[in-house]
């Protein structure tokens, strides 16, 4: 299971300000905490990892879990992307702090406290605010499982976890994107609640010689109002 675009962030959008958002404050004022769904899905996520003999564990990524992210990254995806994920690393893992989420799952098999750990998925995700007139909510742009413990709540544990997070400032809505063909993970996001929302994303190929170049149209004849 995989989804990721190839930056971190889509071009044209504001980065996320520091600090405490809106719908943050608001949370504070009514106490924060997390919602019910967000421990519905570790509920969910904790049976299902039990079922398969795996003691689950989610936590903020570190340096050291570079190359287990890389390699399971190359694994799903065919691509080995190391300075990409440098480049993920700088801006979710070492500047994210409240707004951005790297996260990892690491998973061990048995019950013993000292079994050996490793990295099954990670998910990456971030607060992103007023992006045409949309108030914030939490957008995650990457998730992936190791193949080996699918259906093992692996993929489950690791959207709660992203969902707890953005819960903590008083986001109300989450948000991704995904490819059509895509229907793993389509059928992944669905099992968690997700629908179809009221954005449609807009796209066009851009350079000399592409159909979205200059003279390609207007705002106006698009129906737009920009200018």
């Amino acid at each position: 299971m995989s989804a990721h675009g190839k930056t971190p962030r889509r071009a044209g959008t504001e980065t996320p300000r520091r600090g405490r958002t809106a719908a943050g404050a608001a949370a504070a004022a009514h106490g924060g905490g997390a919602a019910d769904g967000s421990a519905r899905g570790e509920r969910r996520a904790a049976a299902a990892a039990a079922a398969a003999g795996l003691r689950l564990r989610v936590r903020a990524v570190r340096q050291a879990d570079l190359p287990a992210v890389i390699a399971l990254d190359a694994t799903v995806t065919g691509l080995h992307k190391a300075d990409y994920w440098q480049r993920v690393y700088r801006r979710y893992g070492v500047a994210g702090q409240g707004l951005r989420h790297f996260l990892v799952a690491e998973a061990s098999e048995g019950k013993a406290a000292r079994a050996a750990a490793t990295i099954c998925g990670f998910v990456i995700g971030e607060v992103r605010d007023w992006e045409f007139g949309s108030p914030p909510c939490g957008w995650v742009f990457a998730i992936d499982v190791d193949p080996r413990v699918r259906q093992a709540g692996v993929g489950t544990a690791l959207l709660a976890a992203v969902r707890e997070r953005f819960e903590r400032v008083g986001v109300d809505r989450l948000r991704t994107m995904l490819a059509r063909d895509n229907t793993l993970l389509l059928s992944f996001f669905r099992a968690q609640g997700l629908t179809a929302g009221r954005l449609i994303p807009l796209e066009t190929e851009i350079g000399p010689g592409t159909a979205g170049g200059a003279g390609a149209g207007s705002p106006a004849a698009a129906g737009g109002s920009a200018r």
